[in-house]
């Protein structure tokens, strides 16, 4: 549907620019010295031009501090003393860019700010895209080498490239939310006073990383799941990345962020350009709860590939075998998977070349004979037959020693000559920046897709970067960025060689979830941490950003392997059902009852399934010993309310839980206690969570509107 109101205009004369979006409004204005500088971002101003909205100065502007307002890409040079998100050197020990505006491009929702320096040949292309239905700005940098081949100017080191910065207006004070964790404790939510200083967010890893996430959001200290201003950002990057986000004494607060850590630098030889993931942020005025479903909003829309396409229940064969696996085992474990609802069958580690552990195979994509000695086709033959499909896991970018792979080219992997080489679970990283290593992937990974039936790939990466170099090379530190691109590019063209193909993400669990990966994945591993009661606040930190259907959340053995902790099958359903469904356990140890049970609750899983997976998400219930989640469809029709108390205290029964994004002038059916709610009712009073009595207590309730 085409936009209401203009979104892009630009002003040559004062040289402003204005963006918007449904509910907000992002302006800049090109500053006196040729540099873009921020003007306003958040809700819309009441006027139709913002030309009126004065500059932001420093407070304590003197010779010591600038009066200049806060750039939207800060190179090295004047007066400037935060965080620069461009910095550069040139041939001579020169640093930094002087810019002059060299003019601007409008297409539809798209704004490119082209900067030219004054002395260099240096091009910089500041770029905005905005959409009508959606309040998500992506912007990105383009960075130009323009001289000639004999240009005494010679190549250009660049230190750092960040995609954008950003500005927070003026606050009474600043709260910074962010994701923290490491491996089995992936995505837990902090939200902090924000320190006069500059904070660092990053991964030096190559990969996304377990300990931090690309994702953060900024208020004043005040907003709640339902009110309050908050700004959030997210960086499109799978490998190394760097946040900062600097306060000053003044009560000035900038984030700039783009791939890449700290020490690393990029060469740019003439004619070459250098194009920066997207960093994307959103302003809402109504709390956190919004913040998350404008972004997952955004990201089934923008971002994941078939956002239509129901996530299937998948059974995955790991738990139940490790590195045990065979043609008859996992046969069996195939049956009972579909015995109790499975749409999807994935065989895990195990079934490749030599492998019987951790210590050799990686690299030799081959079935391994004696475990599989007529091919894995049988296999998905017999998955296939049962109504499942077919899937199949990988580990493309790594390789052990003890194989065939390395063994033929040790040049491949990520090295220093120099330095010797650490091995983390006894495993190497591939340099896929190598043309050769990327083609090697794309082939045999396609072959494995077309000669094996495979309809789904679980993509996994065990390890981090160390001493990593690329020997020979020119410019060595382009692995930080080419691998993780050509990860990128061997995604897409599978998808495209192989219509249907579905890919999963996993990197230990959650250790490369961002929105560049889910543009080429269906969903995410969260985490190899299975416990319920653990994965309630992995997830509940996962959905600041990421939408359900991206989640993928199993059921898995009691007691739990990772925690030991033993729980019921409901409960262990009931936490798993809040993303995309899927079982891991032993089912050839279940008894009758509980694969009769599991198979009831998968059922009433597909029934709420398009509203999990396709509704609006709103946390209900945050604070206490009770969580929920609201699932509501975009029209109201319909609504699933997952309730969740992993303990219990005598003499305090759960409050009823409030349900704030029904509409109070609607009724609403309960239609297992055959009961009518009034919608004033439900928000104000709340619906009574029905939990049984005990520790991991659990329920699914389900409302439908009967009107008016």
């Amino acid at each position: 549907m085409p936009a209401t109101f203009p979104l892009i205009t630009f002003d040559p004369d004062p040289g402003l620019a204005v963006l918007r979006t449904p509910n907000s409004v992002y302006a800049l204005r090109v500053g006196a010295d040729g540099s873009p500088r921020h003007v306003h971002w958040g809700a819309p101003l009441g006027v139709a031009d913002p030309a009126p909205v004065p500059q932001p100065l420093s407070p304590a502007a003197s010779s010591f501090e600038a009066d200049a307002a806060a750039d939207e890409l800060a190179p090295q040079t004047g007066a400037r003393f935060g965080p620069a998100g461009l910095q550069v050197r040139f041939a001579d020990g020169t640093r930094g860019a002087q810019w002059r505006f060299a003019g601007h491009r409008v297409d539809d929702g798209e704004l490119r700010l082209c900067l030219e320096d004054r002395h260099r040949p240096l091009r910089a292309e500041l770029c905005y895209r905005v959409r009508s239905d959606t309040d998500v700005i992506e912007r990105w940098t383009e960075l130009t080498h323009t001289g000639t081949a004999d240009d005494p100017a010679g190549p250009i080191a660049v230190d750092r490239l960040d995609s954008a910065s950003w500005t927070a207006p003026p606050l009474a004070d600043y709260r910074l939310s962010h994701l923290v964790g490491g491996w089995n404790s992936e995505f837990q939510l902090r939200r902090d006073r924000l320190p006069v200083a500059e904070t660092v967010l990053t991964s030096r890893r190559g990969l996304t990383g377990h300990h931090a996430s690309p994702w953060l959001a900024l208020d004043d200290g005040t907003a709640t799941e339902e009110r309050g201003e908050v700004w959030s950002t997210a960086l499109a990057w799978s490998g190394s990345w760097r946040v900062t986000v600097h306060r000053d004494p003044v009560g000035r607060t900038i984030w700039t962020g783009g791939f890449g850590h700290e020490g690393l630098t990029w060469t740019l030889r003439p004619g070459e350009s250098l194009r920066t993931p997207v960093y994307a942020g959103l302003y809402t005025r109504h709390g956190f709860g919004a913040a998350s479903r404008a972004w997952h909003h955004y990201v089934r829309r923008y971002v994941l590939p078939e956002p239509d396409r129901d996530r299937p229940v998948l059974y995955n064969s790991w738990e139940a075998t490790g590195f045990e696996v065979h043609e008859a085992g996992q046969i069996r474990l195939a049956h009972l998977a579909a015995r109790v609802g499975a749409e999807l069958f994935v065989l895990d580690d195990g079934w490749f070349g030599t492998r019987r552990d951790d210590r050799s195979a990686l690299g030799d994509w081959t079935p391994r004979s004696e475990a599989f000695p007529r091919g894995l086709r049988p296999l998905a033959d017999e998955v296939h037959r049962l109504g499942m499909e077919f899937g199949l896991w990988v580990e493309p970018e790594m390789v052990n020693r003890d194989s065939e792979l390395y063994r033929a080219h040790p040049d491949w992997v990520v090295h220093s000559p120099r330095l010797d080489a650490t091995e983390l679970r006894n495993q190497l990283v591939l340099n896929f920046a190598r043309p050769e290593v990327e083609a090697w992937a794309r082939e045999t990974l396609g072959r494995l897709v077309r000669d094996h039936g495979v309809d789904w790939l679980k993509w996994d990466a065990n390890r981090a970067f160390t001493e990593a170099g690329w020997a020979g090379h020119p410019d060595p530190d382009r692995l930080w960025i080419d691998h993780t691109r050509a990860v990128h590019r061997i995604m897409d063209r599978l998808r495209d060689a192989h219509p249907g193909l579905r890919i999963e993400a996993c990197a230990g669990g959650g250790g490369r979830v961002d929105l560049g990966v889910l543009a080429r994945t269906d969903q995410a591993w969260t985490s190899d941490n299975t416990d319920p009661v653990d994965r309630i606040g992995i997830q509940h930190g996962f959905s600041q950003l990421f939408p359900a259907q991206a989640m993928a959340a199993w059921v898995t053995d009691s007691p739990n392997t990772t925690t030991g902790r033993r729980t019921p099958l409901r409960f262990r359903f009931h936490v798993a059902m809040a993303g995309a469904l899927g079982l891991g356990g032993d089912l050839t140890a279940w008894s009758d009852a509980e694969l009769a049970e599991a198979a009831a609750l998968v059922s009433e899983y597909k029934r709420i399934r398009p509203l999990v997976q396709r509704g609006h998400q709103h946390r209900v219930a945050l604070d206490g010993p009770v969580s929920a989640v609201h699932y509501a469809a975009p029209d109201d029709s319909e609504h699933a309310l997952l309730v969740w108390r992993p303990t219990t205290r005598f003499g305090h029964p759960p409050a009823p839980v409030k349900l704030p994004a029904l509409d109070p002038g609607a009724r609403y059916l309960d239609p297992d206690l055959d009961r009518v709610y009034d919608g004033a009712f439900l928000i104000h009073r709340g619906i009574d969570p029905r939990l049984p009595a005990g520790d991991h207590a659990s329920s699914l309730i389900r409302l439908s509107r009967v009107g008016p």
